[in-house]
């Protein structure tokens, strides 16, 4: 199954149903008059966050919802049935955009959030409705009303609370198959990942949930290499974690060059508290790795951690930090209860 985070969707709901115009004329049935029913609702579009999905490839191969009709009005004041709903289901973390691709409907972050996208038209009346003192025999019903239409945009910002970011090749893919049970393709070249990947951490008996994405080079904000796209997996991450490759020729200028990219891609991203770990550090002799973590430090302004994800060195360190991050940044999102006052 391919990984999808966009997805352009036409959607439409139904057309009230028109009303009835009828009359009652039964032998031997005195009274008789008009008795047309009115026309049944049309069904509305919804939009609803399910668990079970992590990507919108759904969504590829059918892009038009269409929410059906109300039923037409009939005799004996019989009113038309209301047409079914039509309802898209998302994972969580989806967000809805108009047309324009900026202005924000919904997003969907809860499993069991429902949004209404488009309302259904209303059911047109019979001419019994419009029957009046002086009108005894209205010949005239209203036609239904019509529903809304429009095209909207779909897209999935995967939910974690810590996220990797760095060059490819940097160790990424390699720490989350370390520290989780996800298995992501790890080779020797650069751009291994071509889709993010999500994985949950269990240590010290606390567990959070980590995303891996696609790595950046330089031009990433122009659409060099796979581009920044994937930067929006991490931007509802509570905490950053930066790896540098520690074989690379110069290890702050390989941070310069994401945080860069991280800057230029903008939507507070680069404001989100950081770890900055060189990686790999089982490859350099003591005097590279001495230093490679002497140049991180200049460029980041802070001490790097040092690990190693093959021999895990360094690695139960840089997940404590991580924790004690997002539980800080849970702290700070959780709401301040009120003080109760008669």
């Amino acid at each position: 199954m391919k990984f999808l985070d966009e997805a352009k969707v036409y959607v439409r709901s139904g057309d009230g149903g028109p009303g009835c115009v009828s009359f009652r004329r039964e032998k031997f049935i005195e009274f008789g008059g008009p008795n047309g029913g009115d026309g049944g609702r049309g069904g509305d579009v919804w939009i609803e966050c399910v668990q079970g999905l992590n990507t919108l490839i759904d969504y590829r191969y059918q892009q038009h919802f269409k929410a059906k009709k109300g039923e037409h009005g009939m005799g004996s004041n019989c009113h038309g049935a209301s047409g079914a709903d039509a309802v898209l289901k998302v994972p969580a973390g989806t967000q809805v955009l108009a047309e324009d691709g900026e202005t924000l409907i919904a997003d969907m972050t809860e499993v069991g959030q429902r949004v209404r996208l488009a309302k259904g038209g209303n059911g047109g009346f019979g001419n019994a409705y419009f029957t009046t003192s002086t009108n005894r025999a209205p010949k005239h019903a209203n036609p239904g009303q019509e529903g809304q239409e429009m095209w909207i945009w779909l897209r999935l910002k995967l939910i974690a609370d810590a996220g990797l970011v760095g060059l490819p090749n940097a160790g990424k893919s390699t720490f989350l198959a370390s520290v989780t049970a996800a298995k992501p393709k790890i080779a020797d070249y650069p751009f291994t990942t071509l889709h993010p990947g999500l994985g949950v951490v269990r240590s010290d008996g606390r567990e959070f949930v980590l995303a891996d994405i696609p790595g950046l080079i330089e031009g990433a904000h122009e659409g060099v290499g796979l581009g920044d796209k994937f930067l929006a997996h991490v931007e509802r991450c509570r905490v950053l974690l930066h790896l540098v490759d520690g074989t690379t020729e110069h290890a702050g200028k390989a941070y310069k060059l994401v945080r860069g990219e991280i800057e230029a891609y903008g939507h507070g991203l680069a404001d989100k508290p950081e770890i900055v770990a060189l990686s790999k550090a089982d490859a350099l002799d003591p005097e590279t790795l001495k230093s490679q973590t002497a140049k991180l430090k200049r460029a980041a302004g802070k001490a790097p951690l040092v690990l190693s994800s093959a021999s895990r060195k360094g690695v139960p360190e840089a997940l404590r930090a991580l924790q004690d991050a997002i539980e800080v940044g849970r702290a700070e999102e959780a709401p301040v209860a009120e003080a109760w006052q008669p």
